[in-house]
């Protein structure tokens, strides 16, 4: 390797930038003192495989994907944590005093010697992206950090099990006055960051007869990710409870607490719930990320045609637009990236919710505290005299919210709301149920949108294949035969579940005169739907098997998510 050129020059020479442009990031880099190659991809004028390719074809520095090496610890190992962070290189491989490290910025001198000092072993430098060691480094590191802090939890236990009872039962006291430096905080501290880089959504702490099991929800699906000794429960949640602003004496009640983490720059909210068990309290983070939480609408996974006739409806002057589906299923995001798109100095915006999940820039949020009397309908009363343009209700609960938010969308106000039902249809039929009247509901509600979250295929290991008789989905796509689909073969990238992600699939049902006519006539939910989709409305099944054979998802998952399995 010519360890003393430059990647600077290397990028001039191949064309990629010219000597202005790298003058002006030399700049940059002594002002900030960041990476070269990382302020050339900031600044927009390489790419990250740009930069690979050049190390590898100019250099004949080998390029190394990450996922395709089991490493292992033993080598890992060779390089502590922070010097690899540090210099952001990772060991892959040991051969004799030959050591293969995969690193972001090759032609590092100071790095290498770093390496060569601290290893003793002659250091062989392979390129791979910064995202991929970041990554590797941290699932690497903080399973090692788990289990170090799980240890001196287990230590700590076990000492207090030794202790008098009123000792032991201080033991939260203790930790509460140490928490810094505690072992149950880094305990926790890791758990939490592992679930964050597994793209978790939840994280469930769960006393058992044995162990504490944890397991995290990934793409709407739990998985177990660690099993505990039952010794360290208390401490555990004592912490959680500390973090989340909770009573830590209390624990024959449930409660809710929340609190904020910053992990890589990015601000992460947790919902705290704890449950008393036959077995002592069960504890479940809700993991919300603000960093995915706001999408533009065309993130939301709308088909073309769908996304058309929602815009069409949220750019109504007044009227109510329902979204529905059950819990977990995206309505809040769906609902929030609808209100972003309308936000604009000239509306007042205005949001009742349980609890707020996310601030949103330039509209007035309100959470319902019902302790002090504010509930959904109470507030909904207050935000009318509000001189309101746009209102979303968080969830429409009851006949005196329903009555509310109905007479508030036919008094000129555009009205958001979400209902727990099975399709788009049996929203309209729900606020029937609810006693409100028909021509109520005919007068204010101009669509609902019923939606499912269902898991993506991974790109990295994605097949195309065709179901035979024998496969449980043929059944389900006779009408569909002919097309090609897709599913997940199992990689390491999506920890061979074949899926990595979630995309929403969707109906959206528009009022009709002849929905509005069944309406008045109390008519049930599947007359309604069987009207709307002769008006033209995508049933959820549809949606979601036009995305399975886009090589979005997969047929298994369609059916999963409409029809509760098979």
């Amino acid at each position: 390797m010519e360890g003393k050129r430059k990647l600077g020059d290397l990028l001039v020479e191949a064309g990629m930038i010219t000597r202005e442009q790298l003058e002006q990031a030399l700049k940059e880099q002594r002002r900030s003192g960041e990476r070269l190659g990382k302020i050339l991809t900031r600044l927009g004028l390489v790419t990250e495989k740009d930069i690979l390719e050049v190390l590898e074809f100019q250099l004949g520095i080998p390029k190394v994907v990450l996922q395709d090496y089991n490493l292992d610890p033993e080598v890992v190992r060779l390089v502590p944590e922070a010097l690899a962070r540090r210099h952001l290189a990772i060991p892959i491989r040991r051969d004799g005093n030959r050591l293969l490290v995969a690193m972001a910025d090759p032609l590092n001198l100071t790095a290498l010697d770093d390496l060569r000092l601290a290893t003793g072993l002659e250091i062989m430098p392979a390129i791979a992206s910064e995202r991929e060691i970041e990554a590797a480094l941290s699932r690497f590191w903080q399973g090692a950090g788990v289990t170090q802090a799980l240890a001196e939890v287990e230590e700590m236990a076990a000492t207090a099990a030794a202790l008098p009872p009123r000792d032991a039962f201080d033991l939260d006291e203790v930790n509460r006055a140490g928490m810094d430096n505690a072992p149950a905080v880094r305990l926790v501290n890791r758990i939490i960051l592992q679930a964050v880089h597994s793209r978790a959504s939840d994280i469930h702490i769960e006393p058992q007869e044995k162990d504490i099991r944890v397991r995290f929800r990934v793409d709407g699906l739990l998985r177990d990710v660690l099993h505990l000794p039952t010794g360290i429960l208390n401490t555990l949640v004592s912490r959680i409870k500390i973090m989340g602003g909770m009573d830590i004496a209390e624990r024959r009640l449930p409660q809710d607490g929340r609190f904020q983490v910053t992990v890589e720059r990015r601000s992460i909210d947790l919902r705290v719930s704890t449950m008393p068990t036959v077995y002592g309290e069960k504890v479940v983070l809700r993991i919300l990320d603000k960093s995915t939480m706001l999408l533009p609408l065309d993130g939301l996974g709308f088909l073309p045609a769908s996304r058309q006739i929602y815009e069409t409806l949220i750019r109504s002057a007044y009227g109510m637009i329902l979204i529905t589906g059950p819990t977990g299923s995206g309505k809040t995001t769906t609902l929030y990236a609808t209100l972003n798109a309308l936000s604009s100095p000239e509306k007042n915006i205005i949001t009742i919710e349980d609890p707020v999940e996310y601030l949103l820039p330039g509209i007035n949020q309100v959470r319902v505290n019902p302790k002090a009397g504010l509930d959904f309908a109470s507030g909904l009363r207050a935000i009318l005299r509000q001189d309101p343009d746009i209102i979303m209700v968080g969830e429409i609960r009851d006949r005196e919210t329903a009555d509310i938010a109905v007479r508030a969308a036919t008094t000129g106000h555009l009205v958001f709301s979400t209902l727990h039902t099975n399709d788009a249809a049996g929203a309209v039929t729900r606020l029937l149920d609810m006693g409100v009247e028909p021509f109520l509901v005919n007068s204010s509600l101009i669509g609902v949108v019923a939606q499912r979250l269902a898991r993506l295929i991974c790109h990295n290991c994605r097949e195309t294949y065709q179901p035979g008789p024998e496969d449980p989905a043929y059944t389900f796509i006779q009408d569909r035969q002919g097309l090609t689909f897709y599913r997940g073969r199992g990689c390491p990238q999506c920890n061979y579940t074949g899926y990595r992600g979630r995309t929403a699939i969707q109906e959206v049902l528009v009022m009709t005169e002849d929905i509005r006519a069944l309406v008045a006539e109390k008519a049930p939910s599947h007359e309604i739907k069987k009207a709307a989709v002769a008006a033209g409305m995508v049933t959820l099944r549809e949606d979601g098997l036009e995305k399975a054979s886009q090589g979005l998802t997969t047929i298994e998952e369609v059916m999963r998510v409409t029809l509760g399995g098979f």
